[in-house]
Formats: C-alpha cells, sequence, structure tokens
C-alpha cells in the first residue's frame, strides 16, 4: 500500500510540474553517528571517502543521468531511537532515494526496520555485524563493509590454525564483538585448533587485567602455539595493555586485525604480529586506490584511512546502480545491485544476490616497524581473495 501511494504521489507531481520531478537532485542521505563517541573518526573517514568517490565517479561532475546528486547528512549520536528516527526524517521529509549508514553495528541493526518500512534501499557502511545482513535484515538492506566472517576467516588463515593452536578470545559485549568471535569459532572448524577461553568487555572498558589473568591462566599450560585474539573495535588500547602484562613469560602471543592510522603506533610493541587486515592505504594495487592515495594526500597532506577507502566503495557502488539502473526508483535500484560488481579502493567488489554482501578481499600482514613512520606498517604478506573465504549467507528470504 505505501508503495501505491508513493507512486499516486508521484505521478501527480509529475501531472503538475512537467519535467520538475526529472530534473530534481537525487538525494543520497548519510546517517552516521559524528557525535557522542569515539567511533566518530569512523563516520567522518566514511563521509571523507564517499565524497571523494563520488567525485571520482562523475569526473568532479556531482551529476548522475543529468541530475545532480544531493548529500544529506544526519547524526544519530550512536543511539538506537535517534537513528531510527533520523533515517525515516530522511526517507520521508527529505526524500531521500537512498541512504547509507551507520558506524556502529548495534545502532545500524535498529535502521533496518526502517529501511523495510518505507521501501528504500540502505546501504550499511561502515558497521560490520555478520547480523546485519542476516535473517532480522530484508531485501531493502545492502552492504558494502565487510563482516564479521571475512574479519575472522581472513584472521585464522594468518594464525595458520592446527592441533597444536590454542586461543582465548577478547571482545566487546555487542553486536560487533559477539558476530566476530563466533566467525571466528566457526573459521576454526576443522582446522584441530581450540578455543581455550571467550572473554568479553563492556564497552568503554579500559581496564582489562581481570580478563587478561583469566585468559593466561587459560592458556599457560597448554602444550602449543598460545594466541590471545582481540577484537575490539573501540579505544582503551587492549593490545598494549595485555602486553604490558608480559603474556610471553606464559609463551603467549598477541593477535589481532589491522585498525586505522591514529591506533597503528600502538603496534610498535609486537613486531612481527601477523593477522587480517581490510585495507592499508599501499597494500590494494589498482587505479582506483592509486587515485585515492594521490588525491587524499594532496588535499590532506596524509594517505587515506580503513574507512576512507569504505566510504568510496559505497559511494561508486552507489553512482553504478543509479547510473545502470532501468529505473530511478527502489525496485530499480534492487535490481541493478543484486548480483552487481564494481571496482573500488580494494578491487573488484560483489554483491551477493542471496543477502546482498559485498564480497570482497581482505589482506594478511605483518607488522614491520620503521623508525621513518610514525605508525607500524602492515606489510602485506598476501591478498586474501573472496573464493578463499567460505562467507555464511545470511537473510535467505
Amino acid at each position: 500500500m505505501k508503495r501505491f501511494m508513493q507512486t499516486l504521489v508521484i505521478v501527480a507531481s509529475m501531472a503538475v510540474t512537467g519535467t520538475a520531478v526529472a530534473d530534481d537532485p537525487i538525494k543520497i542521505a548519510l546517517v552516521h553517528g559524528l557525535s557522542g563517541s569515539s567511533f566518530e573518526v569512523f563516520s567522518k573517514q566514511t563521509h571523507t571517502g564517499f565524497q571523494l568517490g563520488m567525485e571520482y565517479a562523475t569526473k568532479g561532475t556531482m551529476m548522475v543521468r543529468d541530475r545532480k546528486i544531493e548529500i544529506i547528512n544526519k547524526d544519530t549520536q550512536f543511539k538506537p531511537d535517534i537513528a531510527r528516527a533520523v533515517l525515516a526524517e530522511a526517507y520521508g521529509d527529505d526524500g531521500a532515494l537512498i541512504a547509507l549508514g551507520g558506524t556502529s553495528s548495534g545502532v545500524t541493526k535498529a535502521m533496518l526496520p526502517v529501511a523495510e518500512e518505507y521501501e528504500r534501499v540502505l546501504l550499511v557502511e561502515p558497521a560490520v555485524a555478520d547480523s546485519l545482513t542476516g535473517p532480522d535484515s530484508n531485501r531493502y538492506v545492502f552492504k558494502t563493509s565487510r563482516n564479521s566472517s571475512m574479519d575472522m576467516q581472513a584472521q585464522a588463515l594468518a594464525l595458520k590454525p592446527d592441533d597444536k593452536l590454542f586461543v582465548a578470545t577478547l571482545a566487546e559485549d555487542y553486536a560487533f564483538g559477539k558476530d566476530g568471535i563466533a566467525a571466528f569459532k566457526r573459521a576454526l572448524e576443522g582446522s584441530g585448533a581450540s578455543i581455550v577461553a571467550e572473554e568479553y568487555v563492556p564497552l568503554k572498558t579500559t581496564d582489562f587485567t581481570a580478563a587478561a589473568e583469566r585468559m593466561f591462566g587459560a592458556l599457560k599450560d597448554k602444550d602449543g602455539r598460545k594466541v590471545i585474539l582481540i577484537y575490539v573495535a573501540g579505544g582503551g588500547d587492549p593490545m598494549g595493555k595485555i602486553q604490558s602484562m608480559q603474556p610471553d613469560r606464559y609463551g603467549i602471543e598477541i593477535s589481532t586485525g589491522g585498525h586505522i592510522l591514529p591506533v597503528l603506533p600502538s603496534y610498535k610493541r609486537v613486531p612481527g604480529m601477523e593477522g587480517a587486515i581490510y585495507y592499508y592505504y599501499e597494500n590494494p594495487k589498482n587505479e582506483v586506490n592509486d587515485w585515492l592515495v594521490a588525491e587524499h594526500q594532496k588535499r590532506f597532506n596524509s594517505p587515506p584511512d580503513f574507512f576512507t577507502a569504505g566510504g568510496m566503495a559505497a559511494a561508486l557502488a552507489i553512482h553504478k546502480a543509479l547510473e545502470t539502473a532501468k529505473t530511478l526508483d527502489t525496485e530499480g535500484l534492487i535490481a541493478a545491485m543484486e548480483g552487481m560488481s564494481w571496482e573500488t579502493p580494494k578491487g573488484t567488489m560483489t554483491f551477493r544476490k542471496e543477502d546482498h554482501q559485498a564480497l570482497q578481499s581482505m589482506y594478511h600482514f605483518k607488522i614491520k616497524v620503521d623508525d621513518a613512520v610514525k605508525w607500524a606498517i602492515p606489510e602485506l604478506v598476501r591478498e586474501i581473495k573472496p573464493e578463499e573465504m567460505d562467507i555464511p549467507v545470511g537473510r535467505t528470504n
């Protein structure tokens, strides 16, 4: 019924205004937390990458199909109720054709029903949790960001698991952390490796002493390779604080995924550590990334970061969908995006038709310390291609 009423409004408007509807801008809402959390930097990087991506795709015109692209910014304040309200406002009052968001997986999960209610596309970036394209998702949700299964399957490949590997895990107690550790356990199935402890800490935790001591206790007497896997998106410096407790006295090593550039200086404390990363500006070799690195360096006197690449990938996905859709409405966009492949700073991404997750490469790294570089370098060991990862299908209806 809602789609029928929307169609009547569009037809009536066209009858009154003639070509005015065709000349209206295409509105895209960026719905992210811009205040209220340390995750703000992730949102800001995403917005920078999105702007650069649209400029790249449109050759600076910010036009597609002879219509102007208008970007609307909405602040979720990292609160689920506000996120729902501002997304509804973007679709309803602002008339956004498509929305991009959000940053926190928990907040983004609250936004999914709004996309279904308004029957508009929600493209998830940069939130990560598998559940965002899971059973509680819907056909209006697409996702360019990697998911927890990609993080953890790549991480497992980097650890080279066998029956001599024993792992204790540390994660935050919300969707990102829970989905991530569940994905890591699935990734180890059949390898012979063992999970000996799982620790979940509240968001914004800064004291990891008790959790670390429990993990030390679970690992120290094992006969084999002993690893603490850290999967924490927020601050608090868990790696540095656990490393300062000298896990090596028990033969325990630390492993974690890559992070944004401001966090990478802390990785200098773990030279030689191996893990998996979503993006580091020196790793992908392609024309899109070359442009992004050069342009970002020129404008901001710094290389692009983790979520800048994600924002650009999302912009390029939206642009291709707008350019190739047979009709510029929700159904036209969905038809164009299901199974769509497009080029990004990470190379080719493809929206899986079944659940709309973008399949993409990850990067196995080894930490290199160079005194001339202020952060630790996640030096490329190898690219982990999408076909090497068995990413579970989420939503199937």
